[in-house]
């Protein structure tokens, strides 16, 4: 199994429960020095793509999910890895119990954009209730779209 840290849309683990079935959820962290943005506007279907930037002080709640081999297949290719549109990379994720080595996914495409209003409600709708903190999810809220 792998460790991967899930942010955005993938923080819902009932929506996560169908992609990768056989993966449980372990917990979540922070990855800092990495804040959520979006960008790829051209590469989405509903605006700009959820992705995450180095940002020295920033920070970004994450999911962590124990990634069954067999669910990492389908997962890579919900994410578009096999057409270029994400490419997966090694993060250190701070948790309770310290810091994790894990991947996740990252945009091939620049920062820019603003994702549609349905896309950043889902997100703020996963990290409420991957129990990301109230302050966090506001943020998310209120960003533009």
């Amino acid at each position: 199994m792998s460790l991967y840290a899930a942010y955005a849309g993938n923080l819902d683990a009932r929506l996560m429960a169908r992609r990768a079935p056989h993966s449980p959820l372990r917990g979540t962290g922070w990855l800092s020095d990495w804040r959520l943005t979006f960008g790829g506007e051209h590469m989405g279907w509903d605006g700009a793509l959820a992705t995450i930037v180095e940002a020295p002080r920033a920070q970004t709640f994450v999911a962590l999910y124990d990634l069954a081999p067999m669910d990492e297949d389908s997962v890579d290719r919900w994410e578009g890895v096999g057409l270029d549109i994400y490419r997966r990379m090694r993060v250190r994720v701070h948790t309770l119990e310290g810091e994790e080595p894990a991947w996740c996914y990252v945009l091939n495409g620049y920062e820019g954009g603003l994702p549609s209003a349905r896309y950043l409600g889902d997100i703020a709708d996963a990290a409420e209730s991957a129990g990301a903190p109230y302050d966090y999810v506001m943020e998310l809220r209120k960003r533009p779209c």
